[in-house]
């Protein structure tokens, strides 16, 4: 599916193959010497990548890409955008490398935290509450489902993230570090413990500064994860002594699951033991990736390519917060909209700030549907650069909606449909044959145009009569519609009727001679062509809605 298209890639200007182009220098970088680097480079650029492994059996290794999880809440918003854009980094470097370098995508749990907020809607509180300061992974399910509060989590998280369709490997920090993963590169930052020290102790407060350790034991007597100072460091054992939370000197290996790190460090372990090549992460999260690259650094690993996305706001332009719930949620938008708009929303511009709300959803949803018609008329360089090539995995679906999301709104609207079989009374009319079998998008946007109808339109329809320069236009179209065939559906034979109207009535701009014709017809401000609404919802019907609205 990615072979072949490396020569498009070099050149290609959409974002993902911006971030494969740097993942692909830092590979050569790093794995290979200055003149193999250099023969490697003449190997690819003439698109025998698969030659250059061959050659070079350093490239034949995985290039690693991660995403991360906290598992003490469920998957959202933040989890699918960051799986779904490093998933399309991902395929632009299969289709940079001719899909000869292999690849990994970790989505990796961050299940040996300790418990630290109890979330007002989970059951069984006082449970969650014994167990507080427990490792994610210890901590009792509070639904009873699983064997821990983490491994539930995790399970939602692969539905999640399968549901989706994505293609990954589930890693669990608590089996790292449990199961010896993390051994090796614990002893190291043990050996190192002055170094992490100089990288985080300028970034804490002066209290902070006092107790900070960069390891958190987990105490042997309550198994809750302590954030002590380490008393004692003994790197020729391997351990480090704290104090317990019953006063009592205790010493622990830093090895086999008995300690974990504080995030930062805990971050800069993981690249290094598991050779992670490329991670990005929010714009509010740069200083933490400066000082995980500097940790990175002092435990002999070498920082993974990346960048730092922009944070979506709410309506108002505030940041959004879980706490607050300003905003749309993941749940919120896939029940007005398809999960296609959802990673095209998401795919644009990641590194401006946008606001998400339910408004951009139908935009989003028809931005989509232009886009997926136009590839199909494009030349392969054009492509690549399609927001739905990447959406898609370089594999988009042929054929898309004959209708606007925008579209079935407003016929939605003007039949105050209250499901989506009275939708296709009107599209089987106007689209010959067609059904919901053999039109399956077009089916699935109906149902969420309802849903968007129910939920954001009609509690906010505000009808208002014409004036008088409105009145006599819209009594003028009303005219030249009824001039027609009433059984008409050129939807650009009427829509130069209603042009022609606006333009006679002197209408400047046009566009607030469609804007009254939504306000006065529809009871909103905007919407599609309105010719292509009147071919589809029908010139009768159309004549007896300005009718009604007309009269009143």
């Amino acid at each position: 599916m990615f072979e072949g298209l490396s020569h498009l890639a070099r050149d290609a200007k959409a974002w993902p193959f911006e971030q494969a182009r740097n993942l692909l220098a830092r590979t050569l970088r790093i794995r290979l010497t200055d003149a193999e680097r250099d023969l490697a480079v003449v190997l690819i650029n003439s698109g025998k990548t698969a030659e250059a492994v061959a050659t070079f059996p350093a490239l034949a290794k995985p290039v690693i890409l991660e995403t991360g999880y906290g598992p003490s809440g469920l998957p959202h918003l933040g989890t699918f955008q960051e799986v779904a854009r490093t998933t399309m980094v991902r395929a632009a470097f299969r289709s940079l490398t001719d899909d000869a370098v292999p690849t990994r995508l970790i989505s990796f749990s961050d299940d040996m935290d300790g418990l630290r907020k109890i979330a007002p809607n989970l059951p069984n509180q006082a449970m969650l509450a014994e167990d507080m300061g427990k490792p994610l992974t210890v901590v009792r399910d509070p639904f009873g489902t699983h064997e821990s509060f983490g491994a539930h989590n995790n399970a939602r998280l692969q539905a999640f993230l399968d549901n989706f369709g994505f293609d990954y490997e589930f890693v669990s920090s608590t089996d790292c570090y449990r199961g010896g993963v993390f051994d090796k590169t614990l002893l190291v930052a043990l050996e190192r413990f002055d170094a992490i020290q100089k990288v985080m102790l300028p970034t804490l407060g002066e209290e902070r500064r006092a107790t900070y350790s960069p390891f958190l034991p987990i105490s042997p007597k309550t198994g809750r994860v302590l954030q002590v100072p380490t008393l004692e460091r003994h790197v020729d054992k391997g351990t480090i002594v704290f104090e317990d939370e019953d006063g009592t000197l205790t010493e622990v290996p830093v090895t086999g699951g008995h300690v974990k790190m504080q995030w930062k460090p805990d971050w800069a372990l993981r690249w290094t033991a598991l050779g992670i090549d490329y991670e990005m992460s929010g714009k509010d999260l740069i200083d933490s990736v400066k000082a995980s690259n500097q940790i990175c650094k002092a435990l002999g690993g070498v920082p993974p390519e990346g960048f730092n996305y922009e944070l979506f706001l709410d309506e108002q332009g505030q940041k959004i917060s879980k706490t607050k719930g300003n905003g749309l949620t993941m749940d919120e938008w896939l029940t007005f909209g398809t999960p296609e708009s959802l990673a095209y929303y998401i795919f644009q511009s990641p590194k401006s700030a946008k606001r998400l709300h339910r408004d951009v959803v139908p935009k989003a949803a028809d931005e989509y549907l232009q886009q997926l018609d136009a590839y199909q008329r494009q030349e392969p360089a054009q492509q690549i650069n399609n927001p739905v090539w990447h959406i898609h995995g370089g594999r988009p679906p042929q054929e898309g909606s004959p209708v606007s999301f925008s579209l079935l709104l407003n016929l939605v609207s003007a039949a105050d449909a209250q499901d989506k079989a009275v939708l296709w009374g009107f599209l089987s009319r106007y689209i010959p044959g067609a059904s919901p079998e053999t039109h399956p998008l077009l089916d699935t946007l109906a149902g969420y145009a309802v849903a968007y109808y129910e939920d954001q339109i009609k509690p906010n329809k505000a009808f208002r009569a014409p004036d008088e320069k409105e009145r006599a236009a819209m009594l003028d179209l009303r005219a030249r519609l009824a001039a027609m065939p009433s059984d008409c559906q050129d939807a650009e034979l009427i829509q130069n009727e209603v042009y022609s109207a606006g333009n006679d009535a002197g209408f400047d701009p046009l566009r607030s001679w469609f804007q009254a014709l939504y306000e006065v017809l529809l009871g909103q401000s905007q919407g599609p062509r309105f010719g292509s609404f009147a071919a589809i919802f029908g010139l009768p019907r159309t004549l007896a809605l300005m009718d009604e609205k007309l009269g009143g």
